[in-house]
Parts: C-alpha cells; sequence; structure tokens
C-alpha cells in the first residue's frame, strides 16, 4: 500500500502577518497613550522606584519622556531625555520591519541571538546607566 504525506497547508498571509501587525498595533497603543498624557507633568506616571530608592538615574529614566518627544517629533529632546531608548525605538522598528517581511514572504523567522550580542548589549546598558550618573556624563541624564 502506497503511503501518501500530508503537507501541511500553507497559512495565509493574513494568518502569518496577524502576530507582527497585532504587537505594531499594542506599541501604536502605548505610545498613543504616552503620547497623549504628558510624563514631564508630575502625578501622571510613577516614580522609577530606581531612582527613588537610590537617587540615581536607570538606563531607563526619562524612557517615557522621550517616547513623548518621539510622538511629537522632536527627536532632539527624545535624545536629550534618554538616548538609548531612542536607539532602542529605532532598532525596534528595524527588526519589526525585518520580521513583518519575513512573514508575509512566509519564510520562518530565525530567532537565534548570539550569546555574545547579548552580553555586548548588556554592556552598553550597564555602561550607559553608569555614565549618566557621572559629572562627565551629565549630558545624558534625563
Amino acid at each position: 500500500m502506497a503511503s501518501t504525506q500530508h503537507r501541511p497547508a500553507p497559512h495565509s498571509l493574513v494568518r502569518r502577518v496577524s502576530v507582527p501587525v497585532g504587537l505594531l498595533a499594542a506599541v501604536a497603543g502605548a505610545f498613543g497613550y504616552v503620547g497623549s498624557v504628558d510624563p514631564n507633568h508630575p502625578g501622571h506616571y510613577p516614580v522609577c522606584p530606581f531612582l527613588y530608592l537610590t537617587g540615581w538615574y536607570c538606563p531607563a529614566c526619562g524612557g517615557l519622556r522621550s517616547a513623548y518627544a518621539v510622538v511629537h517629533g522632536d527627536f532632539g529632546a527624545a535624545l536629550r531625555d534618554n538616548a538609548l531608548a531612542v536607539v532602542g525605538y529605532g532598532a525596534a522598528a528595524v527588526l519589526w520591519v525585518l520580521w513583518l517581511s519575513r512573514e508575509a514572504r512566509g519564510r520562518p523567522v530565525g530567532t537565534r541571538v548570539p550569546r555574545a550580542v547579548w552580553w555586548g548589549m548588556g554592556a552598553v546598558v550597564l555602561v550607559f546607566g553608569v555614565v549618566r550618573n557621572l559629572p562627565f556624563g551629565s549630558f545624558l541624564a534625563p
């Protein structure tokens, strides 16, 4: 008796891109909220717990103000509030476009990131967090 192999039916384009598009909608909603509720005015968002407990800026301090500035097209203010966050927004956008394009073409998305890349990103975040609290790095403080 001859066996017939069943190949799974290819997923439709809509199904393949639904997760990246859904994630974009969630991120757009978050940026929309931050863009409409100004973090520069006290009382809208909680204080950073690290800043509250230590008096030092964490690597994320100024991130909401940075996002608010990006939403309003003030990229200079965004960089002043948190330059690392702006770089992160750009990197996330590029990675999202690559993800969407691979999903749209039906190609598998590789999620393996070399360990050295993770260590490098961690080192950059750590150095940024330390330098912005030192006198010579005060230009990086929000």
